[in-house]
């Protein structure tokens, strides 16, 4: 998390030192990113840097925290499917809603390259640590689209919901990744279209909880 010096520095300010640190960040990835770069192109000293954040890991967990926000809550909102709907219309709604944001990421070369650089940052306690509050944030929706699931008779009973969500999280993250990072849909090699992807990795969500 920033310091609060950096909430009490301008907004242009701000803006600027963020704008630095994304250009960086998408550029290189999170590994190779270069502080002294960011610094340079945001105009200030080493010194004022660490006024306003920890580390390099605690600047690239602001950014990520952020532009995932800002995507899902441009992208959303997402309601909780019917309780009456069929399994086929639970798992079509579902299917929409990660298509939207993998719709939306795949055409936004720099939020997909931080995204990428963040999942790939797996060695970092800053990044894991947004992660964990990220999916702690959400966690309520996935839990109460899990109850809706299981009350249709498409998600199984038989395995407490904790390991169900996170079996769905951690598919979740090698399907961001291999999305993102093959390209799908995007210019690149991509070996599948996004829009044929999505379908076809909700389904195997699917296969995983289904009775």
């Amino acid at each position: 998390m920033p310091r609060p010096r950096f909430a009490r520095l301008p907004e242009a300010h701000r803006k600027t030192i963020l704008r630095a640190a994304v250009a960086e960040f998408a550029a290189y990835g999170f590994a190779d990113a270069s502080l002294n770069r960011i610094i340079e192109a945001a105009g200030i000293s080493k010194g004022s840097f660490y006024y306003y954040f920890d580390s390099k890991d605690d600047l690239y967990a602001h950014i990520a925290r952020q532009t995932l926000t800002e995507l899902i809550e441009r992208e959303g909102p997402f309601a909780v499917p019917s309780p009456m709907a069929e399994a086929e219309t639970f798992w079509d709604v579902l299917s929409d809603y990660y298509l939207r944001l993998m719709r939306a990421l795949v055409a936004d070369p720099v939020v997909a390259a931080l995204v990428r650089g963040w999942i790939a940052a797996v060695g970092s306690p800053e990044l894991a640590e947004v992660q964990r509050a990220l999916e702690q944030a959400g966690w309520p929706w996935f839990l109460s689209v899990l109850t809706v699931g299981q009350q249709i008779g498409t998600v199984r009973t038989d395995l407490p919901s904790d390991l169900l969500l996170a079996v769905v999280f951690g598919m979740g993250q090698a399907m961001d990744m291999w999305l993102i990072g093959s390209g799908a849909g995007q210019g690149g090699t991509a070996r599948m279209p996004v829009d044929e992807a999505v379908p076809a990795l909700v389904g195997m969500i699917r296969r995983a909880l289904q009775p």
